[in-house]
């Protein structure tokens, strides 16, 4: 983030940026709305050590930015949002410090839904829903969808899939070579997929333990955080936090695919321009892990959840990436750049279709309120 805080607000057309502070409990936090044309902002809620408030501020602006075209590129009617806590998740959490976070997103009256993200659990959801009703990722006992990762996963495979097709005409991971960086709740689902699907993979994290779990576990080799990305791999497979692809790493890859979880890995758009002059084919990062969102944000629907919509919907990213693929082949554009298009046109549509129609609607927070 460059200048002030406005400009950059004003840059990318933000709506709201919220902080939250409750001394009593040890509470920092930011919310931010980026753009409700298509329902209310909607994003996780996640707790990180930020080296400063200034980077926990655009980790929290640039995440809702993303959520937006997630939503946008995944035919889902909700806009994008995101809340950040400035804290360690292993040492600073408590019931006291949710449930007063709790409190500052119910005082936003429905324009603002959360759930589980990075350094979040599904116990932290129950915390904030007792103080808001505003919560999408909640346990089945509570009415949710629960874990929420498997089905982040396997819409990562399905696109994953589309991006082994286009580079070398089969989509079969069998035998293919996958650097598998993180293993967090959607990495260790992914490593599980990738193994079952007889791929061959190396893996990374920065904490020791999981890496040793999944060795033991799987037989699979690992390296260091610092080097997974430059493997000679078929796939690289960023599933940790945002940033990995910039002007330091791009050289440094040795892959043809580049297809992970991980939000925003782009560290400047300039840098979805340079992936493609590299020959690699990147997939957008909010294209292919909005499977958890979109089996999260199914219990919405009429009927509330149910699990075979869910993952119907789920594996219908593969159909999404083959399509930005072929707009990649025929208009000669980047993929990313694609995904872009794809979703800036389907809000541009829906926002003058409601300019065309002002009759009185519903209020989110009245349908919410009576849930």
């Amino acid at each position: 983030m460059r200048g002030s805080i406005f400009e950059y607000l004003e840059r990318y057309d933000y709506e709201n940026l919220v902080l939250c502070q409750d001394r009593s409990v040890g509470l920092k936090a930011i919310i931010a709305l980026h753009d409700t044309t298509l329902g209310p902002a909607t994003g996780g809620t996640r707790m990180w050590t930020y080296d400063s408030e200034l980077d926990a501020i655009e980790d929290a602006l640039r995440l809702a930015r993303g959520m937006t075209y997630k939503y946008a590129a995944a035919g889902v009617n909700l806009g994008g949002g995101k809340c950040v806590i400035i804290g360690d998740p292993k040492t600073d959490k408590s019931e006291a410090l949710f449930r007063s976070l709790g409190r500052f997103i119910d005082r936003l009256n429905g324009a603002y839904l959360t759930g589980e993200d990075v350094g979040t659990t599904l116990r932290d959801m129950e915390y904030l829903r007792m103080e808001t009703p505003y919560v999408v990722t909640l346990p089945a006992s509570w009415g949710g969808a629960g874990p929420i990762a498997p089905a982040t996963a396997f819409g990562v495979l399905q696109g994953m899939r589309a991006c082994l097709q286009e580079v070398f005409g089969s989509d079969s991971l069998q035998g293919r070579s996958v650097a598998l960086q993180g293993l967090g709740a959607v990495g260790s689902e992914m490593l599980a997929l990738l193994v079952e699907q007889g791929a061959r993979v190396v893996v990374s994290d920065i904490d020791a333990d999981k890496v040793r779990q999944a060795v033991e576990r799987y037989g699979v080799a690992a390296v260091a955080p610092e080097e997974i990305h430059a493997q000679e791999v078929d796939v690289f497979c960023p599933c940790a936090l945002g940033g990995i692809l910039n002007d330091t790493t791009l050289p440094q890859l040795r892959c043809k695919i580049v297809a992970g979880s991980a939000n925003n890995q782009l560290r400047e758009e300039r840098h979805g321009e340079q992936i493609e002059e590299l020959g690699i084919v990147y997939a957008p990062d909010y294209v292919i892990n909005a499977g958890g969102t979109i089996f999260d944000t199914d219990r919405l629907n009429p009927g509330g959840f149910n699990r075979e919509r869910a993952m119907t919907n789920v594996s219908r990213i593969r159909e999404t990436m083959a399509s930005l693929l072929k707009i990649r082949r025929d208009e000669g554009i980047p993929t990313y750049r694609a995904a872009d298009l794809l979703a800036e046109r389907r809000i541009a549509a829906v926002r003058a279709a409601k300019a065309l129609d002002a009759r009185p609607r519903v209020g989110v927070a009245d349908i919410w309120r009576h849930q």
